[in-house]
């Protein structure tokens, strides 16, 4: 199977990839002229053929056209900033289960430090999400937005559905909330941090239409959650 790569632009039937992913390509990859590849400049896929390759740049010729197979439903994660490990393994598998959007939330309950240190991880992030792309084969690479306040992104992102995980005993199952639901185009996902949400964040997300789901009785990891919450709403609002 053929690699894919994402490119800044389709120029009419050329195409350029340069800096990092050019080194990679040519001296780990090993590119040479007359290989093939896919390309996405992020709306379409090409199949291109390497014209020249030089240090930091590899020129391809654009040729058929490849099927793009979007998502089914567009999905914003609303995630709350855990420890690093845990949170980059999260995004690259909210990648690979075709999140839109992903939004870093400054939760009342994520470590200061952790917050603190997060604008100096975005262009990491960036390159996680890249790469989980390319090996997923998406269309284009998740949006990263910058860290918000919980309150502030529940307002700002709205959608049909609305959920926000939940460890409170009385909240329905995921399973009962999306039954109730018929297929959807677009959702809204939020996973809180190790600890949960605090009392004034259940109210935030409540006045901003949110409805509370459960994924049981265990308690799960932050990035076990991801995973389960995503798989669900695939399964459950793509038609």
């Amino acid at each position: 199977m053929r690699r894919r790569f994402f490119v800044e632009q389709f120029t009419g039937n050329t195409a350029a990839i340069e800096g990092d992913t050019a080194h990679h390509l040519g001296r780990v990859l090993r590119a040479q002229q007359g290989q093939f590849y896919e390309l996405s400049d992020g709306q379409r896929v090409r199949l291109g053929r390497i014209e020249q390759v030089s240090r930091d740049r590899i020129d391809f010729a654009l040729l058929d056209e490849i099927p793009a197979h979007p998502p089914a439903i567009d999905v914003t994660l609303l995630l709350s900033v855990v420890k690093f490990d845990a949170f980059e393994w999260a995004i690259e598998k909210a990648t690979e289960l075709s999140v839109s959007t992903i939004v870093p939330l400054a939760a009342a309950r994520s470590e200061k430090g952790l917050l603190a240190a997060s604008g100096k991880r975005a262009d990491r992030w960036k390159k996680i999400l890249a790469e989980a792309s390319q090996q997923s084969r998406r269309v284009r690479v998740p949006a990263l937005r910058d860290l918000a306040q919980p309150a502030q992104a529940f307002s700002a992102h709205a959608a049909p559905v609305e959920i926000l995980l939940s460890e409170r005993p009385d909240a329905p199952s995921l399973r009962q909330v999306l039954q109730a639901e018929p297929p959807r185009q677009q959702a809204v996902l939020a996973i809180g941090p190790e600890g949960g949400w605090t009392d004034p964040e259940f109210a935030a997300a409540q006045a901003s239409g949110f409805r509370e789901a459960s994924l049981g009785k265990l308690i799960l990891r932050t990035e076990t959650a991801v995973v389960a919450a995503l798989a669900s709403l695939n399964y459950a609002l793509a038609e």
